[in-house]
């Protein structure tokens, strides 16, 4: 019994970190190169404004894209691929427990029968509120 747990539960593990490792590694890939082009840089510059009403460097803009479009798991690899301080990890994930994987849950949504462009507002909008109290609000404060 505890032997065919043992087993039941490596088998599980292993496909876990199979699947997550499908998702995180390429992505660490494509952002990881994206950093070696003019890319990151020019992608940065373009979303500095927004970002910066979060206090978050440029650069963050492709992980909320990741975590949005894709899931948060995709978010993690780009994550890994940037250089940010655990307090921009901090904000992203704030915003991200708000936002992330809007087309899949959308479609959740609307088998539910519930206004889709009023959820997607709704987490956006909390989104964007969440990483503004916690970005600029609560990180401009020093103790």
């Amino acid at each position: 019994m505890l032997v065919t747990s043992l087993k039941n539960g490596l088998k599980k593990g292993l496909e876990t970190t199979w699947m997550l490792a499908k998702i995180v590694i390429p992505v660490y890939f494509f952002v990881t190169f994206l950093g070696h082009t003019p890319v990151l840089d020019f992608m940065a510059k373009i979303f500095e404004p927004f970002m910066n009403f979060f206090n978050l460097p440029g650069e963050a803009a492709i992980v909320l894209v990741m975590g949005n479009m894709l899931n948060i798991y995709a978010a993690i690899g780009a994550i890994k691929a940037l250089s940010l301080t655990p307090f921009e990890v901090t904000v992203i994930a704030l915003m991200l427990s708000f936002s992330h994987s809007l087309f899949m849950e959308t479609a959740v949504v609307k088998k539910l029968n519930v206004s889709a462009s009023k959820v997607v507002l709704m987490r956006l909008s909390l989104m964007i509120l969440a990483g503004f109290i916690y970005g600029t609000l609560i990180g401009g404060v020093t103790l």
